[in-house]
């Protein structure tokens, strides 16, 4: 008899390895955290299946599916099961439904002595829980925004906060156009199951009030839900305030030395010139912004300090660009959106200060 799950809390608070048998553009859509892709049919194969389903119905659809799966390719999906499952002995198991091939996968796997559960209802239903969980989550909690110039450090201090939730991290996004990350953001779907497991865990722990970067209503290319869109006009802001030194070195230190490391590692034959064509295309997306005057000037900048990188390997020069981006792109723009919102504000303060406030708040 095939054991069912369908205690989807216990999931999000244990953080249980699941196994994703859908197809790859399935999975891609949307998944759970935790979750891989093993699938029991490749997406050619599922279009071939679904296209006998209509013309043929179930039975000869399934029909076919085996005659696919069957053979080297059923052992290879098999054995990357049982393998997942030796690294993860709690893994649990499902697909869009929690049907036929959810079912089909338990019992292969059975057929070799091992047990797997799988989840009663699969990703519709597991989805459906963290929809509820997320549209009902605001209800339950005291929210603080924590924002601040560019280079004040956000990121840093929220990373410090226990009772925090980094929605740039969960979306893999990096608020500037100077700051972006090479790999793909995160789907909204999977944004927002991400958020609510956050949110969930945080709650069990006991927190009351939980701490999120400013981002207003979209993380880069994904949305926050339309539950925290409704109240992000009453939600308290606190500000960290950081002197321009210290904002420099830490926007030098993410937009340059960091970046540079991260280009490398992505494996680019050429590192540096990757990197210097991504900072020339994020200056010409400002530069209408900037005007003309000023978008010549922080690309010569730019160019002086890249020259000396390439001649000696310091990164000093690019102070000077930092610095100038921050006084004439970031302060302005961030100067003008926090005025219209500046009845929000409950503290301003240091890392120190922000930090002793928070705590107080909670």
């Amino acid at each position: 008899m095939s054991k069912l799950f369908d205690d989807f809390r216990s999931i999000v608070l244990n953080n249980t390895p699941l196994i994703d048998v859908r197809a790859p553009v399935e999975f891609k859509k949307g998944a759970f955290f935790n979750a891989v892709n093993l699938p029991i049919m490749s997406d050619e194969e599922r279009h071939e299946v679904g296209i006998c389903y209509k013309n043929r119905g179930n039975e000869k659809a399934i029909e076919l599916g085996h005659e696919l799966v069957s053979g080297d390719i059923k052992e290879q999906r098999v054995q990357a099961w049982l393998g997942f499952m030796d690294a993860n002995p709690d893994a649990l198991l499902y697909c869009f439904r929690g049907g036929q091939r959810s079912k089909i996968a338990q019992e292969w796997i059975g057929e070799r002595g091992r047990e797997i559960v799988r989840l009663k209802g699969g990703y519709k239903a597991f989805r459906s829980y963290l929809l509820d969980e997320l549209e009902n989550s605001y209800k339950q909690f005291k929210p603080i925004f924590l924002g601040g110039r560019t280079g004040s450090g956000k990121t840093i201090e929220l990373k410090k906060m226990q009772n925090a939730i980094d929605l740039e991290a969960l979306a893999n996004h990096r608020g500037s156009s100077f700051g972006r990350k090479i790999t793909p953001q995160t789907s909204q779907i999977d944004f927002e199951n991400n958020l609510i497991y956050k949110i969930i865990q945080k709650l069990e722990e006991g927190f009351k009030t939980l701490v999120f970067e400013d981002e207003g209503k979209h993380v880069g290319s994904v949305f926050m839900p339309d539950s925290f869109i409704d109240i992000l006009p009453k939600v308290p802001l606190v500000i960290l305030e950081r002197e321009m030194d210290e904002r420099i070195d830490i926007t030098l230190n993410e937009y340059v030395v960091d970046a540079q490391k991260m280009y490398e590692s992505a494996g680019y034959k050429d590192a540096l010139e990757a990197w210097q064509l991504d900072i020339k295309s994020a200056m010409e997306r400002i530069k209408r912004r900037l005007g003309d005057q000023r978008y010549r000037e922080v690309y010569a900048i730019f160019e002086d300090a890249l020259g000396e990188q390439k001649r000696s390997g310091s990164f000093e020069k690019y102070r000077d660009w930092v610095e100038y981006l921050l006084r004439e792109y970031y302060d302005p723009m961030y100067d003008y959106q926090i005025q219209k919102r500046s009845h929000l504000v409950t503290f301003r303060g240091d890392a120190k200060e922000v930090h002793e406030y928070i705590k107080s708040a909670t």
